[in-house]
């Protein structure tokens, strides 16, 4: 596995693991959709990703997904992301059994992809979520670092993700900054 991906997955989830503690309801620059918005803390840029993410605990499972796709160690990069990361909320939607079964060794790889397939490359907030979906009539679709492409929308006042196999997951807290991007917290895991 290529140390920019695994750095992408493990890089964009940390700054979400800590960073998402509370929230402040604001609308974005185009009014077009109300999102709980993470207040910028200037602390948090000079932070790295893992001691972010190891601060919050409403991520812990997806900080152990982290760990066993081998994903933890490789947090020092530059380059930038976006992140829609899982919440605890979200993995036991994938059912305790499935989720056991996929942080196995021998199925490392998938879930790698799986990690992989929540991050794109580059830094969008959620107005440039908004004005890519709005320039798209309504409907816009992004590559992800796995390389499957998953579709955005609006529902509403709520950015929405669809992914490949149909399920939609919402975005629950957009804005969290992190030193090397940004990261949106999303209510259903996604998959290829």
């Amino acid at each position: 596995m290529n140390k920019t991906v695994q750095f992408v997955v493990a890089g964009s989830v940390a700054a979400l693991l800590a960073a998402c503690g509370t929230s402040e309801t604001t609308t974005t620059e185009s009014d077009a959709v109300a999102e709980d918005v993470m207040p910028v803390d200037d602390t948090a840029t000079g932070t790295s990703l893992v001691d972010v993410a190891q601060g919050n605990p409403d991520f812990s499972t997806l900080v152990q997904a982290m760990t066993a796709a081998g994903l933890g160690e490789t947090l020092s990069g530059e380059d930038e992301f976006t992140m829609f990361a899982p919440n605890n909320a979200a993995f036991d939607k994938v059912g305790s059994e499935a989720l056991t079964e996929l942080m196995k060794e021998e199925n490392r790889d998938k879930l790698t992809g799986i990690l992989n397939y929540h991050v794109i490359p580059g830094r969008m907030k959620a107005a440039d979520l908004i004005k890519m979906i709005e320039d798209g009539g309504g409907r816009a679709s992004m590559t992800t670092v796995q390389g499957g492409d998953i579709g955005v929308s609006l529902d509403s006042d709520r950015v929405t993700l669809r992914g490949a196999d149909g399920a939609i997951s919402t975005v629950i807290l957009t804005d969290v900054d992190a030193s090397n991007g940004v990261i949106h917290a999303i209510d259903t895991v996604v998959m290829p």
